[in-house]
């Protein structure tokens, strides 16, 4: 360490995002606008290379996606074991936090999927947690109706998946 006060990792508290809580004109405004083409376009080309910078950088305080929660998902990859950086929308669960690998409802998953998948301990908004695919159907569309809530454009996600024979899965993260 070299002494220098960006060097120091201080853990922050992860944003709680109450599923229930309703939403405001500004934060519905952001949402639809990720649904248009020009906001895939921006999803695709810009926010994910640039939040992942942008939530280390800031410790988490600010990305792209304005008044949507957003954290940085740090894991190891599936296949090289090298560190790995993304930014993921999520809510609360309890304790819990959930996260949905949607990757807009394209054919495949994304590829942080495969790395939870393969090393569930992972951080999440600098706090450490275990990743657990969640597979019971019943828990899944309870989780799903949260999610709608926080995202209202997962319901587009899953129908684009769906037709291209995925299903979009659902992590919950617990904390270690």
């Amino acid at each position: 360490m070299s002494g220098h006060r960006y060097d120091l990792e201080v853990p922050e508290e992860l944003r709680y995002v109450d599923p229930y809580k309703r939403r405001g004109r500004l934060y519905l405004a952001m949402t639809r606008l990720s649904a248009t083409k020009a906001g895939a376009w921006f999803s695709i080309n810009v926010a994910w290379k640039l939040d992942p910078h942008l939530l280390k950088l800031t410790k988490g305080r600010f990305s792209t996606a304005g008044p949507l929660a957003t954290a940085l998902l740090e894991s190891r990859g599936a296949r090289t074991g090298q560190p790995r950086r993304n930014a993921t929308l999520y809510f609360h669960d309890g304790d819990r936090v959930t996260i949905i690998a949607s990757k807009r409802g394209w054919p495949k998953n994304p590829a942080w999927y495969y790395n939870l998948r393969k090393h569930p301990d992972i951080v999440f908004g600098n706090l450490p947690f275990h990743a657990e695919v969640v597979e019971d159907e019943a828990e899944r569309q309870r989780l799903w109706d949260l999610a709608d809530r926080v995202f209202p454009e997962y319901a587009d996600y899953r129908e684009q998946a769906g037709k291209a024979g995925r299903v979009i899965p659902i992590l919950q993260l617990v904390p270690r």
